[in-house]
């Protein structure tokens, strides 16, 4: 009769750690890469943060965020964690509400950007001939229109010039650069030899494209797409500060546009402009880190100091 096999016991630990493990293996390999890097772990978690407020804003903040609920420039307190504004309004709830309205416009915006560079340029620096002369030259005369000034002509003329107003203002006037640096890798690309290969079989240009140009230009897209989402969160602020937004938009830079019309500083309410001000500098700092992690990822001579 065989002998009894000698039972292994897992303890509470090793339960533990093979549970982690099994929760690593069911990542997918480029995530798994991205939080493996310090800098992109700590963007991704700071970003993901602002992310999770802005799709739970109406669970955290519930209410109007424009209503008057308090005293005019009520310091901080258990009611109003961050106090009230000169109309009486809520800023916590201001600024969840805003992370949602800045949060879209930023990655909206970017995302139509990254999709006119891919489009104009990675087709200008793969067709090349006339057609790549004739997007260089749409390039060139967009990297030389002034964005702001063009915002301001279109601020006047609206009536009331909106967040998708100033989307679509931001994305028609901030896809050249992009564009330009996706056209550059293009051409070196298009030499390559999988791409001969892929010409030779018979590939159509629009599936050598998307097949075998883009997927070894991911990493130089995706620090492309944060560049774009950062520059826009930025300038709509800006623009919002100015006074070139909508008043009544619920955004960070609309906050900071309120505090500022109303004196918040000579006043001493820093509660109206620190918070927002705060937030915008952190989502810049995570999209900033996760873009550092990335070139660390796709160039070995930056990883360790070298």
């Amino acid at each position: 009769m065989a002998q009894n096999e000698p039972t292994t016991l897992v303890s509470p630990v090793q339960h533990a750690q093979a549970a982690r493990l099994g929760i690593r293996l069911r990542l997918p390999g480029w995530m798994r890469t991205i939080l493996g890097n310090r800098k992109a772990a700590v963007g991704v978690f700071i970003l993901a943060v602002f992310v999770l407020v802005a799709i739970f804003a109406p669970v955290i903040a519930p209410g109007d965020p424009n209503k008057m609920v308090g005293r005019p420039h009520e310091a901080p307190s258990a009611k109003h964690i961050f106090g009230t504004s000169r109309q009486g309004q809520d800023i916590f709830t201001q600024v969840v509400h805003g992370a949602r309205s800045s949060l879209v416009i930023g990655f909206g915006t970017g995302t139509v950007i990254i999709m006119m560079c891919i489009i104009v340029g990675v087709t200008a620096g793969y067709v090349g001939g006339f057609v790549d002369e004739l997007l260089s030259l749409i390039m060139n005369v967009f990297l030389i229109l002034p964005g702001l000034p063009l915002i301001i002509v279109v601020a006047g003329w609206v009536q009331q010039p909106g967040p998708i107003t100033v989307m679509l203002v931001l994305a028609f006037t901030g896809w050249a650069y992009g564009a330009r640096v996706l056209r550059s890798q293009t051409l070196i690309l298009r030499n390559s030899d999988f791409v001969a290969a892929a010409r030779v079989s018979g590939e159509p240009w629009w599936r050598i494209i998307l097949f075998e140009i883009l997927p070894n230009m991911t990493s130089l897209v995706a620090s492309s797409w944060i560049g774009a989402v950062i520059y826009v969160i930025l300038t709509e602020a800006t623009l919002s500060f100015v006074g070139l937004g909508n008043p009544n938009a619920v955004t960070w830079g609309v906050t900071l546009f309120w505090a500022q019309n109303n004196q918040a500083l000579l006043t001493g309410a820093w509660w109206t402009f620190v918070p927002p001000g705060l937030c915008i500098a952190l989502v810049g700092f995570s999209l900033t880190m996760i873009n550092y992690g990335i070139d660390e990822i796709t160039n070995p001579r930056l990883r360790g100091g070298h």
